[in-house]
């Protein structure tokens, strides 16, 4: 009928027609995003307090910051040799490359690189490079880089706390550090990159309950406690959600915040129409070419934006029920580990990866790089504290915890990498975002930005930092 009486219209009344209905919806739309907006009016979020270390929290806390460095010893090395030595290997089905998780045959080019070739006291110097440390807080040894930039006249030196997520580590950022710390440019950045509790070197919770939330809280204690008042966050995975926890709960501490993985809330009428017509019409819902090209492609929504997610999310449903279970496996076995963590840097990086036989992880990383990752984890034993931070986030449904309903209010810069997990269009991102100076599609790269890409991230970074700093 819709189509019968439009066709019965002369073209000037059409489109007459056709421009009055989508000033309508838009209409509605901004009605219900307004009514939305006001129901999320909340600014901040409660910092609380927390103690996570074994026992009662004592009467007073030790806030020493004590100098730290990656050590092993050739007993370690010869436990891991014999380890490897013993691994029982599964053959692979034909042609499958990494479509049913990490091929084994390339599986053993790895482990025989990490066996013959891998240099773990070569890659510890690599690690020292850096200052690290430790200090205590709410009963937790918490590891950080504190990287400050050489003294450059004329130059404006600005703080910067770098995040990672899983199953990254702080050395994601050792090729992005140069990058920000020994910069000519006008601004550098003193650079603090803490561990997550449980992750490598900071120490794991012992009592349940350490989430986001938590880690925000110790992350801005740690930069209190170095002496900083106002700072930058930049984060993803994890590392985005820990980072916009901080903003949320302190917002007058944090001057901005950068994410390169961005999260919104998709539920509500206003993200069902987007879906529905922005392939078609994407100006009304706010969309550009480029969002329409990444959030459908040639498969559709469902296909790209669902049963993608789902192929590549069995890991988060293991470790958000029963990450103890799983994890004792990977904990005591290195190759079991390498495989399971190793599987997640080939498909987060290009989805395309999984019909490769290589994975194609030598394409972005090296493997000495990858297996450094790894030996971090090995030897701290933080496999199972790491998966367990799943746990800990999944225990409550997160759509309905106060920082999920809460906006985030500071200067936000949002970097979306083409072959990140899920694309989130700027019109999305504004539900949670409320002050976004800059959101760029950027030319390459997937879910490890900064150990990708690190060049694009921190120009990316670097441009947004210098719009706040001038408004």
């Amino acid at each position: 009928h819709w189509n019968e009486a439009l066709s019965s219209l002369d073209p000037t009344q059409q489109q007459q027609l056709l421009v009055a209905g989508s000033a309508v919806a838009v209409g509605g739309l901004l009605t219900c995003y307004y009514w939305v907006y006001q129901g999320t009016k909340t600014k901040r979020i409660p910092t609380g307090d927390g103690w996570w270390g074994a026992g009662e929290k004592p009467r007073s806390e030790d806030e020493k910051v004590f100098p730290f460095q990656v050590q092993t010893s050739d007993e370690e090395i010869q436990d891991l040799y014999e380890r490897i030595d013993r691994t029982r290997y599964t053959e692979p089905l034909e042609d499958a490359g990494f479509q049913y998780g990490f091929n084994s045959t390339y599986l053993k080019k790895v482990v025989s690189h990490w066996r013959h070739q891998f240099n773990w006291k070569k890659q510890i110097a690599i690690l020292n490079k850096y200052p690290q440390f430790k200090t205590n807080i709410e009963g937790l040894d918490v590891h950080f880089l504190h990287v400050r930039p050489p003294r450059r006249e004329g130059q404006k030196v600005l703080p910067l706390m770098l995040v990672h997520g899983w199953p990254g580590s702080v050395y994601e950022f050792y090729r992005i550090l140069p990058l920000l710390t020994d910069s000519l440019d006008s601004l550098a950045f003193e650079v603090i990159c803490p561990s997550i509790p449980g992750y490598g070197f900071s120490e794991a919770p012992r009592k349940q309950g350490f989430n986001s939330l938590a880690a925000a809280r110790v992350f801005h204690k740690l930069m209190e406690r170095l002496g900083f008042s106002e700072y930058y966050l930049q984060g993803g995975d994890w590392g985005s959600l820990i980072t916009t926890n901080m903003a949320q709960m302190k917002p007058e501490c944090v001057k901005g915040l950068h994410l390169n993985m961005l999260t919104s809330k998709m539920k509500g009428f206003g993200v069902l129409f987007s879906i529905l017509i922005g392939r078609y019409l994407p100006w009304l819902v706010g969309f550009t070419r480029e969002d329409v090209r990444r959030l459908f492609g040639s498969v559709g929504f469902m296909e790209r934006n669902v049963y993608e997610i789902l192929r590549e999310t069995g890991y988060l449903h293991i470790q958000g029920t029963k990450p103890d279970s799983a994890g004792c496996g990977v904990n005591d076995s290195p190759v079991g580990l390498a495989a399971y963590m190793l599987e997640k840097f080939s498909t987060w990086t290009d989805f395309n990866n999984r019909d490769l036989e290589d994975g194609g992880l030598e394409r972005k990383f090296t493997l000495d790089d990858l297996l450094t990752n790894i030996m971090i984890y090995w030897t701290t034993g933080s496999i199972v504290s790491s998966m367990r931070f799943y746990k800990e986030n999944f225990k409550t449904n997160i759509e309905n915890r106060l920082d999920n309903n809460t906006g985030v209010y500071v200067p936000t810069g949002l970097a979306a990498f083409p072959n990140e997990l899920m694309h989130v269009p700027q019109s999305w991102a504004r539900d949670r975002f409320r002050n976004i100076y800059s959101y760029s599609y950027m030319p390459r790269g997937g879910h490890f930005a900064a150990f990708e890409e690190p060049q694009l991230l921190a120009d990316d970074l670097l441009q947004f930092v210098k719009k706040v700093e001038k408004l």
